[in-house]
């Protein structure tokens, strides 16, 4: 059976069929689905059930896997998973839904901002591809929002003013904007700002887009409050319904997306129940700007 793509909304993601992703690709078929990444930024799979190993191989055709260290405030021993994948269920070593009151849980309710997965670290994230094992009964959606559109429809005034700035990215802004404040050192240390580019050009179509993250705090050059007040503007418009695909999960679905050229959030679901969501993050090549600055 060859891949067939069914594109979902006006501006991007891709239903994808034809492919069981519980067999190795072929180089061929990598190929396509890489370039089904570049042009859809968002592919689904439906119906994959899936292993760990699976999903890593998987993800594995699109480059290096993503060291995970220093996104979250778990210590490693408290890890539920030993495979490589980012743990991003709501569920703890136990299996159980974590504690409202655990550490883990209220640092991770920083996924239902709009974000770019791993924008806080020097070379961000390329690839996701997030499997779901256990899907919550009631919300838990995620939603997806395109930056080439959305920097697309901006007037010109505004691509001149946004070209060359650079913007401060830090776990510690996400979380800080929902009131999780407390750091240790070491956390402080590991959580430090990096410098990104606000507006990014895709190395293979060379489109660009808008490069928007919760954990952008800072743009370089600007005062605090005036930077913000820039982001927050092009964050209402980039989230934009017309820029919007809102993905409701069903067991066993696979989706992938391109952080380079989108944001995503989950949106609020019943924390008592258990979602076990699984993330195999594909490692970035380069930095969008150098980082010495970052300090």
């Amino acid at each position: 059976m060859t891949i067939a793509i069914r594109q979902l909304q006006k501006h991007f993601v891709g239903e994808v069929s034809g492919l069981d992703l519980r067999k190795p690709l072929t180089p061929e078929e990598a190929r396509e689905v890489e370039s089904a990444m570049d042009k859809y930024a968002v592919l689904v799979f439906h119906d994959q059930d899936i292993t760990d190993e699976q999903q890593m191989a998987f993800a594995l055709n699109f480059g290096q896997r993503e060291d995970a260290r220093g996104g979250t405030v778990t210590k490693e021993k408290d890890y539920r998973l030993q495979s490589g994948l980012n743990d991003v269920s709501n569920l703890g070593k136990d299996g159980k839904p974590l504690a409202k009151d655990s550490r883990t849980h209220l640092f991770n309710l920083g996924n239902c901002l709009w974000h770019s997965d791993s924008s806080f670290r020097p070379i961000p994230a390329k690839f996701s591809l997030l499997s779901a094992r256990v899907v919550n009964p009631k919300g838990g959606n995620t939603e997806f929002a395109d930056m080439r559109a959305a920097y697309d429809a901006l007037d010109d005034e505004t691509k001149a003013e946004i070209e060359n700035l650079v913007c401060e990215h830090s776990l510690m802004y996400s979380r800080g904007s929902l009131g999780f404040t407390e750091y240790s050192d070491d956390e402080k240390e590991m959580f430090k700002p990096v410098l990104q580019r606000l507006v990014r050009t895709h190395p293979v179509h060379r489109r660009k887009s808008l490069y928007l993250s919760s954990h952008a705090g800072k743009v370089v050059g600007m005062s605090v409050p005036e930077g913000r007040l820039l982001l927050r503007d092009l964050n209402e418009h980039a989230t934009h319904a017309e820029f919007v695909y809102v993905h409701r999960w069903k067991l066993h679905d696979l989706v992938m997306w391109d952080n380079r050229q989108t944001m995503h959030r989950v949106r609020r679901y019943d924390q008592s129940q258990p979602r076990d969501m699984r993330r195999a993050t594909v490692a970035g090549t380069e930095p969008t700007v150098q980082q010495q600055a970052a300090e």
